[in-house]
């Protein structure tokens, strides 16, 4: 067991000094006329007649100042030295959820979805499969946000993936925004695994940056982008008379510039019209090579602190205790 912090051990004798320095006060006040002064004299009375039991109530109150004191140092068990792998990805995922995610033209094991669900279905699994590679996430609507940067906790990446709802970041559609942020993450990692996975079902409508001027940027910081257009290109639905009406449900799709990001960072535009698809290539960016890293080690670090905190839990119940008795015992006399 160690202690992560050892100055509160200082306070250990404060207690003696303030017993030795700080005597308690004699001053006579004016009194004070009560009309239940002799069931507090009588509670009193039984409190000093119990002398034998002081020696419990100070034991009591040692125990409480020692558990607290140590509780305030943060025990821990440090664990042995766990080797990370040396080899492996680091793959950030930007996932559109705007607006027009929440078209229903998929369908998952022959049921209806919309595209958000389509792409979590699909995107969990290929995390799951991402053992030993450092993944993030950001998220982008009307702007773009770091949900979680690269870990090597692709559980938690993955829950938060699942939790994300259409609308936290607004309606439209921050392509280059989306970018932008995935850069500022990936710059700092060597640079010749960093590699974005960008997913969208639109066009950029807002931000502050063009597609095009942050995929610029991208290829000169050495970011490889994939990116990967999600919807089905055509519906038929019932009109009016009986007739049926086709419908383009990904005309705002911009492939043109999704494509030209992939290709000037050295990446590849994919498009995904139903859950195989994506699958077919997420199954391809698994081959994609990885990336010798730095030898890094970690040692889990287990808290302790909630032992000695309960103990003066404990014992603060402890010393209440006798004093509870004897309210209801007064409480119980002073009934008709």
């Amino acid at each position: 067991m160690t202690l992560q912090l050892t100055w509160p051990l200082l306070l250990l004798p404060l207690p003696i000094l303030i017993y030795l320095y700080l005597p308690a006060v004699n001053e006579q006040s004016a009194a004070l006329r009560v009309p239940f002064f002799a069931a507090i004299k009588s509670l009193e009375t039984q409190r000093k007649g119990s002398a034998r039991t002081d020696w419990a109530r100070l034991m009591g109150l040692i125990i409480l100042w020692v558990s607290l004191v140590i509780a305030c140092c943060r025990p821990v068990i440090i664990g042995e030295s766990i080797a990370l792998p040396t080899s492996a990805r680091d793959l950030l995922l930007a996932v559109d959820i705007s607006g027009s995610m929440d078209e229903r033209d998929m369908l998952i094991q022959r049921t209806p979805a919309t595209r958000i669900q389509m792409v979590k279905h699909v995107l969990s699994g290929f995390i799951d499969r991402r053992s030993g590679d450092r993944i993030g996430l950001v998220l982008f609507a009307d702007h773009a946000y770091l949900q979680a940067p690269l870990t090597f906790d692709t559980n938690t990446v993955k829950q938060l993936l699942l939790e994300a709802q259409l609308g936290f970041a607004g309606q439209k559609t921050a392509i280059g925004d989306a970018i932008g942020v995935s850069i500022k993450r990936l710059i700092e990692r060597p640079a010749e695994s960093r590699t974005l996975i960008l997913l969208t079902d639109g066009a950029n409508n807002s931000g502050s940056v063009t597609p095009l001027e942050a995929g610029q940027l991208a290829a000169e910081q050495g970011v490889k982008i994939y990116t990967i257009g999600i919807g089905s290109e055509k519906t038929t639905r019932g009109g009016i008379f009986g007739r049926s009406l086709r419908r383009n449900l990904s005309a705002d799709l911009d492939e043109e510039t999704l494509t030209l990001i992939a290709e000037q960072s050295g990446g590849r535009y994919f498009r995904a019209t139903s859950p195989e698809q994506l699958e077919a290539i997420y199954a391809e960016l698994d081959l994609l090579e990885p990336v010798e890293q730095n030898e890094q080690s970690f040692r889990p670090v287990k808290e302790l602190f909630y032992w000695p905190l309960s103990l003066a839990l404990a014992a603060i119940l402890a010393l209440l205790l006798p004093n509870l008795r004897l309210s209801a015992q007064h409480s119980g006399q002073s009934k008709p």
